[in-house]
């Protein structure tokens, strides 16, 4: 009989920081991966070199999480950047700000994140199947390799995002096991789908920075960043942190609204003046020609549409029309890059049933979360990570 004090079911950054901090409290810690190796997803993370967090204060980090922020409070104020830094570079890792806002390790490598964390026995290739609970007692799982025994389980098996690195939803059949509510799920920081044929045949083309936002009543939020076409609609941190809400709302059936500004720091009266300017200074000039200045060739003909137009002929109308396209392109959404594509699951186990300050279930006594298997989710940039370590480290310092 194989007995454990904790065990801890999933490898990534959650799983692998509980397990961590349980073993440094002097408990017999192991975690049941059901990948042939530990950790895909985090050495996948950040092309490979695995944002570990962002400059933000605590507070201005839990606040980035939107309807999860109260939740999530206690483990990002328990476990801030500045201590999970701290972490790193006393276990060997020293970090870097790249850009001035986000942490990554100094090596640019992931792998070396990962050898940091991992602290305790790890059995691959072995999937949990069902929570072993007798008498209302936790007392261990059963799994694909046999029963292992434990009177403390943490769920730390992430969501649905990127199947390929071990993405499959299984801890949320365990935590409906022990009476859990689960949320529905759905694809975020995942790529989005548009009817516009056009956008398809400007795949390849990317604009610095851009900003986007949901063309809908009630919807503030807006998303920053680089803009790339794709084969099947749109891509990158100017739609990323926002694909999310637009995958929930998909569920309506209908097409979601967007309206991109393809150039952030320039608005609509913007564009009039450059182009007013423009029918002083080039009036024999074609309009696409002087609007490929500012972007390729073939998006600005696809916005401009009439390849023969000139500044001459530029007409008020026409003028109005093209920089409502700049400030405001509309695009409808009709779908995403889906689950195999997704980076970041929202959705997940319902977190009224689970004590904030400690992640321990309300429900069963011994089980905890940790990371993404919860209905938290944040925008790109360190966020998510920043939360998977910091519930992990929490839980792991409960399970005692």
């Amino acid at each position: 009989m194989k007995k454990y004090d904790t065990i801890i079911i999933g490898s990534g950054p959650a799983g692998l920081a509980a397990a961590f901090a349980a073993q440094s409290s002097g408990n017999q810690v192991m975690i049941l991966e059901q990948m042939p190796s530990a950790g895909r997803k985090l050495l996948a993370s950040g092309g490979g070199r695995c944002n570990v967090s962002n400059i933000l204060a605590p507070r201005e980090m839990a606040n980035a999480f939107g309807r999860a922020a109260r939740f999530a409070r206690h483990a990002l104020y328990t476990y801030s950047n500045e201590k999970l830094c701290r972490f790193f570079e006393n276990h060997g890792v020293p970090l870097e700000l790249t850009d001035g806002f986000h942490w990554f390790p100094a090596s640019g490598k992931a792998q070396d994140i990962l050898n940091a964390l991992t602290s305790c026995e790890i059995v691959t290739s072995c999937r949990a199947e069902k929570l072993l609970i007798e008498n209302e007692q936790l007392c261990g799982v059963e799994t694909s390799c046999g029963n292992f025994y434990a009177k403390k389980i943490v769920l730390a098996g992430g969501g649905r995002s990127y199947p390929a690195l071990g993405g499959n939803g299984g801890c949320y059949a365990l935590a409906r096991q022990a009476g859990h509510s689960v949320t529905e799920t759905f694809p975020a920081m995942v790529g989005l789908q548009c009817e516009e044929k056009w956008v398809h045949e400007c795949a390849g083309i990317s604009l610095p920075d851009a900003e986007s936002r949901i063309a809908l009543p009630g919807e503030k939020f807006r998303c920053r960043g680089e803009l790339l076409f794709t084969h099947t609609g749109v891509s990158a941190f100017a739609v990323l942190d926002i694909s999310g809400r637009v995958s929930e709302l998909l569920k309506s059936g209908n097409p979601v609204p967007l309206e991109i500004n393809l150039f952030a720091e320039h608005d609509f009266d913007f564009w009039m003046k450059t182009f007013a300017d423009w029918q002083k200074s080039f009036p024999t000039q074609y309009v696409a020609k002087l609007l490929s200045q500012y972007m390729p060739k073939k998006l600005a003909a696809f916005l401009v549409g009439d390849p023969d137009l000139k500044v001459s002929g530029f007409s008020t109308v026409v003028r109005r029309e093209l920089a409502a396209k700049l400030s405001a392109l509309k695009l409808n959404i009709s779908g995403t890059d889906g689950w195999l594509k997704a980076m970041v699951t929202r959705g997940g186990a319902a977190l009224d049933e689970i004590d904030s300050k400690t992640l321990e279930s309300k429900l069963v006594s011994g089980l905890f979360f940790a990371g993404e298997v919860l209905d938290v989710d944040g925008p790109c940039g360190g966020y998510n990570i920043s939360w998977a370590l910091a519930s992990g480290f929490l839980t792991g310092n409960m399970v005692l």
